[in-house]
């Protein structure tokens, strides 16, 4: 008979860790019930099931995302492993007033966000389709595709954890000025300033933060209007960080020269939305993380986090702030 006492409950459906890979992937857990519930079935269906998880892969989907009610139904889990940097797929305050850990995969996909943010900059400052498209159509000349140094320009950083730093050093490289925003001084001998100074001299404002309550919607007109006119935005952190009503506004106005985003408020990203068929704006279906490592490292970090608990070790990379 299997051993019952330790059951995880996945409900995340990505990178093939369905459940016959994650039984492979933990050979030294033979005894350990996994189940899963699909992307197309509601958590509050499997009320039962949830009982009795120990261990449980949060969702990506906001739809099926972790509730207080679903928390209440698991009285003997021990952990919520986001499959992810994010761990928007669990209401983790909720999860932390019943002693619940919630932990995250951060550093997994650090050079690959990092690399798309920079090449991102590019695209933006360099009209590199406007130019293809230019040869494709027959024509030739310098004519629309004079674009800025990246040496020229001083590069706003807002958000400076793991993929804010590396963005920083691809652009040292580059040797553009870089501003930082963040409330822990984790390079020190960084220019650190606030918000409404990083906007006022930031030509590039590249958005890594986290979405909280305090930064939700922070990027919105009144930061958009400091910047210098003919800037640029770019975003690979959280999409409700930045106010794509305002930001389409700034776009039209003049006030912006395009952005570059990768996430949004609402994903996908509707059919009737304003970013999309415009020149000045390159969109990514949230994808910045996305490489063939960044791939192999996160399945290899969820597997050490989950044989790190099975073999009754505590969690790593707790976010929500319950010791174990």
């Amino acid at each position: 008979m299997p051993d019952p006492s330790e059951h995880l409950v996945t409900l995340y459906h990505l990178n093939d860790l369905g459940p016959a890979e994650l039984r492979r992937l933990l050979p030294s857990h033979p005894d350990l019930r996994i189940t899963e519930i699909g992307p197309d079935e509601d958590p509050r269906d499997h009320l039962g099931t949830l009982e009795t998880a120990t261990i449980v892969l949060a969702p990506l989907e906001k739809e099926r995302r972790i509730t207080a009610e679903l928390l209440d139904a698991m009285p003997h889990c021990r952990l919520i492993q986001s499959v992810a940097v994010g761990f928007d797929g669990v209401d983790h305050r909720a999860a932390a007033e019943r002693g619940i850990p919630v932990a995250n995969l951060p550093g997994f996909n650090t050079d690959a966000v990092a690399d798309w943010t920079v090449g991102a900059l590019l695209y933006l400052l360099r009209p590199y389709a406007f130019g293809h498209a230019k040869v494709e159509r027959g024509t030739w000349g310098p004519e629309g595709v004079r674009g800025r140094d990246v040496s020229s320009l001083t590069v706003g950083i807002a958000g400076f954890g793991n993929i804010g730093r590396a963005v920083a050093r691809r652009l040292d490289a580059f040797g553009a000025r870089v501003l930082v925003h963040d409330p822990v001084p984790s390079e020190p001998a960084r220019e650190y300033v606030d918000l409404d100074e990083l906007a006022a001299r930031s030509d590039v404002l590249t958005l890594h933060m986290p979405l909280n309550d305090a930064t939700r919607g922070v990027i919105g007109e009144d930061v958009l209007r400091r910047m210098p006119r003919g800037s640029w935005v770019l975003n690979a952190g959280r999409g409700g960080v930045l106010d794509e009503a305002a930001l389409v506004r700034a776009l039209d106005s003049g006030q912006l020269a395009g952005a570059a985003l990768d996430v949004f408020t609402e994903e996908p990203l509707p059919a009737s939305s304003p970013l999309r068929g415009r020149t000045d704006v390159l969109l990514n279906p949230h994808a910045a993380g996305v490489t063939h490592e960044a791939y192999h490292n996160l399945r290899a970090s969820v597997i050490d986090s989950l044989d790190q608990v099975l073999s009754g070790k505590p969690p790593r990379n707790v976010v929500n702030g319950v010791a174990v």
